[in-house]
């Protein structure tokens, strides 16, 4: 391809005459609105949009989606590319979500009259999403590796810092000063140059001083070189299926180490601080759920307080009394 000067990645956005899909997307991916978000982000959505570019307008036509006329796309269209895709809901709603964006923006550039996306429901399903560690997986996962491994480290700063694995991949000892670690979030980073500074306890720092580390890095692949937030949590997955825990992510430390704080009284402040989170709902999550834990608790305390109370409590009153009735 590099030989016969063709470009090596063409797409349906490239080839598409004006007034299509195709080159609406073109268009799209050009505009201050999609390339002012994250990198990460810019990533996942233009690859789902140019998929369902590149598929067939309907069953077994060999016209694709990327070439329809802006006229013609219907809410038929927007559906078909939904239920496509209906045994993985998640992934559903995505297409739905990005697609959607895409044709908003449209008709805010008056590129198109409607948005036909916005009759469009997503699919209900229900997740709890990542799965979150418990506190004896951890202790399984450190079992299996070490103080002093690579391992080990990204267990410890994922789990003590509450870092996303893209923020991870970048941490170094040049964000440290005073024993506080400071960062602007990647996924915040184009919104908001808001940073977050976390101290680094007396356990994290003795593994980061255990451990080998890179120089601008703390983790880096086996060539010395700092991670891509997908490799790391390939590379990191591959180490979770070692210590016997194939259900286990990256993602899922976050959760586990926000579960955990909160089961320890953590506030919603306090959450939103560690975490980077901007509203409270996500942080009254866990503290809700954290709550209702407790006061459960309480209330069985109480339940098994009452059932000892009339135990305790003499079955026959005194004859005095009893002669009185």
């Amino acid at each position: 391809a590099l030989e016969s000067g063709a470009s090596p990645r063409q797409t349906p956005c490239g080839r598409a005459a004006a007034g299509t899909v195709g080159w609406l997307a073109a268009s799209y991916f050009a505009a201050v609105e999609f390339t002012g978000l994250p990198t990460v982000s810019q990533s996942t959505r233009r690859g789902i949009i140019e998929a369902c570019l590149r598929e067939p307008i309907k069953p077994n036509s060999a016209d694709k989606l990327g070439l329809c006329p802006l006229p013609l796309l219907s809410v038929a269209h927007i559906r078909m590319l939904r239920d496509r895709r209906a045994d993985r809901p998640g992934a559903a709603n995505n297409r739905l979500k990005y697609i959607g964006s895409m044709l908003s923006w449209a008709v805010e550039h008056n590129l198109i009259r409607a948005n036909p996306a916005r009759d469009v429901k997503p699919l209900r399903y229900e997740t709890s999403g990542f799965h979150p560690w418990t506190r004896e997986e951890v202790t399984q996962f450190e079992a299996r590796h070490q103080i002093g491994t690579k391992a080990r480290l990204a267990l410890a700063l994922m789990l003590y810092l509450g870092v996303r694995r893209g923020d991870l991949v970048t941490l170094g000892r040049q964000h440290v000063r005073d024993g506080v670690i400071r960062f602007v979030p990647l996924k915040t980073r184009r919104k908001k140059m808001l940073a977050i500074e976390i101290p680094i306890v007396a356990e994290l720092a003795a593994i980061i001083e255990a451990s080998p580390t890179g120089d601008l890095t703390f983790l880096t692949t086996e060539w010395g070189k700092p991670f891509t937030a997908n490799g790391f949590g390939g590379w990191f997955r591959d180490r979770c299926d070692e210590a016997g825990l194939p259900h286990c992510s990256a993602h899922g430390l976050r959760k586990a180490g926000a579960t955990i704080a909160a089961e320890r009284g953590a506030t919603d402040r306090q959450l939103m601080a560690m975490f980077g989170w901007e509203s409270s709902r996500q942080a009254t999550t866990y503290t809700a759920s954290a709550d209702r834990k407790r006061l459960a608790a309480e209330a069985a305390r109480l339940i098994a307080g009452d059932r000892k109370a009339n135990i305790d409590c003499p079955t026959e009153l005194p004859h005095r009394i009893k002669a009185k009735g």
